[in-house]
């Protein structure tokens, strides 16, 4: 009688049970209905995620040329740079961390760096301390909104990864959305510093009081693992550097997500920075800008709901081509009515709310689909690695063009770069046939994607 093979962790599952009846009891089960208590819990949490990262959408562009007079916008931007290139070393580092500790663990030490955050925008005496707390909120970001769609995506087992991804999404994104709405009326009334930030405060103790509470999901994880049949393919090197090259250029797939991804949050850097700039050089309050840099992430959020289900039945690449596109498109309508700036901009972030919503879930469905459990941990971090540099990216562009070219050239240029990533997405991404839920496999459902997708 032939033996069972072993089960061996892939990279970025943490530390696990050998086995996971036993360690857990019978009661670890996959799937959103047996784990609706801990999936809405983890909602909850990336909602506060969410939360702090929009605290910064509306205010600080201004207090960085209201408060603290700069006028370079290469300087002014500095602060979506550090926190751009700190978010994506920290995805980048995800899948080691995640080998070595559990998944709440990282959520709470996520949590405990970024607590000063909302403090040092309230009151930081120079521009240089806001680079700092940008510094700690990608590191905050990185660790937290990793862990909480890790963690989801292991509680709901691989038929349902899309739904899980875009839930989870939703919820942050819609957060920033509101707190940018929110912290722009707050501006109105009250002045750029410091009630608007201080709204922080609550994301901080709620998450971390959530974060005490939530179960760690290494029993889900295990329980997935020994339930998984597909072999590791012969002389596949799984090392970290090999799946890095993989991930961003040697993989055509990979490469069409990747970069994809890094155009994507090349356009949030960018709109971050140029839009509150733009809109209040057109005449518009602080309200408005608020409104206009709400409703963006809020249709992001909301719309990856039924994105990510979408993702799930009709495949990745569909939604990927199609969003990208969208955002092209509603970069030029920031433009487009200048005599009417607040209802360009109001259109503007439908579209591009609307865009990112159809691209993000999809494009970390996508990675999944195309990377072996074995890997797939360390080539999900090598793609958030790439998606968030975008944020740097386009904050470095965004100030060389302001300062060269004046803030409508960079909005044109990041609408002809966003067409031309959606044309390299169509031809280099290729889906397998359509994820279910009734894959077959002799243990059970098959997995299709990531037993820990960092989103």
């Amino acid at each position: 009688m032939n033996a069972k093979p072993a089960v061996v962790a892939p990279a970025g599952t943490g530390p696990m049970p050998t086995s996971p009846t036993r360690a857990a009891g019978p009661q670890v089960r996959l799937g959103l209905r047996e784990n609706r208590l801990q999936f809405s819990l983890l909602v909850v949490v990336n909602i506060a995620v969410g939360g702090l990262v929009g605290l910064e959408r509306t205010t600080v562009p201004l207090i960085g040329t209201e408060t603290f007079g700069l006028t370079g916008n290469l300087a002014l931007f500095s602060f979506i740079v550090a926190f751009g290139l700190t978010k994506a070393l920290t995805n980048l580092a995800a899948g080691a961390l995640t080998a070595r500790f559990r998944r709440k663990r990282l959520l709470l030490t996520g949590w405990l760096i970024g607590a000063p955050v909302p403090f040092v925008l309230a009151w930081a005496p120079s521009w240089g301390w806001i680079v700092a707390a940008n510094v700690l909120l990608g590191l905050n970001q990185g660790l937290t909104w990793s862990m909480t769609v890790n963690m989801k995506i292991d509680l709901v087992g691989p038929a349902r990864r899309g739904l899980a991804t875009g839930l989870n999404e939703a919820a942050g994104y819609t957060a920033v959305g509101v707190t940018a709405l929110v912290t722009g009326y707050l501006a109105t009334g009250y002045g750029l510093r410091p009630v608007p930030e201080l709204v922080g405060i609550v994301f901080v103790v709620a998450g971390l009081a959530l974060t005490l509470v939530v179960r760690d999901t290494a029993a889900h994880v295990a329980l997935e693992l020994g339930r998984h049949t597909e072999p590791l393919p012969t002389g596949e090197d799984t090392a970290w550097a090999a799946v890095f090259a993989r991930t961003s250029w040697r993989n055509r797939s990979l490469r069409g997500a990747s970069q994809a991804g890094l155009v994507n949050n090349l356009n949030d850097g960018l709109t971050w920075g140029v839009f509150p700039l733009l809109f209040t050089d057109h005449g518009l309050g602080l309200a408005a800008v608020g409104l206009i840099k709400g409703l963006y992430p809020v249709l992001w959020g909301i719309g990856q709901i039924p994105a990510g289900h979408l993702a799930d039945r009709l495949g990745r690449k569909p939604l990927v081509v199609t969003g990208m596109l969208v955002q092209s498109g509603g970069l030029l309508l920031a433009l487009a009515l200048p005599d009417s700036p607040l209802l360009a901009g109001i259109l503007s972030a439908t579209a591009l709310g609307l865009g990112t919503a159809l691209v993000y879930p999809a494009l970390i469905a996508s990675v999944s689909d195309h990377a072996h459990p074995a890997w797939r941990a360390n080539a999900l971090g090598t793609y958030r690695f790439w998606r968030d540099i975008g944020y740097a990216a386009g904050a470095l562009i965004a100030g060389v063009l302001a300062d060269a070219l004046g803030l409508d050239a960079t909005v044109i240029a990041a609408a002809v770069l966003t067409a031309a990533s959606g044309l390299l997405a169509a031809r280099w991404i290729t889906d397998h046939a359509k994820p279910g839920p009734h894959a077959p496999g002799p243990q059970g459902p098959r997995p299709t994607a990531e037993t820990g997708v960092p989103a």
